[in-house]
């Protein structure tokens, strides 16, 4: 039986995301003004289709649908369209990718160890890292 998105939040998360660790809290650095950074301008829009690339690259591998869309396999324009402009999650099986259009990260809930592998895989392809938070 498939899970529901609320049961999936409350699961095992990992992070896809521009940086290849959870920043301490208590961190010397500036994380929330280069966060800002990335977030302008085209820098955003080139992180974005980073996201998309891999959820995209993806479903060459396995089944996706978006939200309670019963579509499985929508077309890809669809997939780029609506991570571009919404808050989504994209369900994978008895895991999900919450993505949202003004974030710089992805969260995934609970990957089986061949799907995180496979993310990994593609993530690297892609600039970007997969960990696992702290909180």
């Amino acid at each position: 039986m498939k899970k529901t998105v609320e049961e999936l939040l409350q699961c095992q998360c990992w992070i896809i995301d521009i940086l290849p660790s959870q920043v301490p809290e208590d961190s010397p650095g500036q994380y929330f003004s280069v966060e800002k950074y990335f977030l302008q301008g085209n820098r955003r829009e080139e992180i974005k289709q980073k996201h998309i690339n891999l959820v995209l690259k993806l479903n060459c591998y396995r089944d996706i649908s978006i939200d309670d869309e019963t579509a499985i396999n929508p077309l890809p324009e669809h997939i780029a369209d609506e991570m571009k402009k919404r808050h989504l999650y994209i369900m994978i099986g008895e895991s999900m990718i919450l993505s949202e259009p003004d974030d710089t990260h992805l969260t995934v809930f609970n990957p089986d160890s061949q799907l995180l592998e496979l993310i990994r895989q593609i993530a690297s392809g892609e600039g970007l890292f997969v960990w696992k938070p702290t909180f």
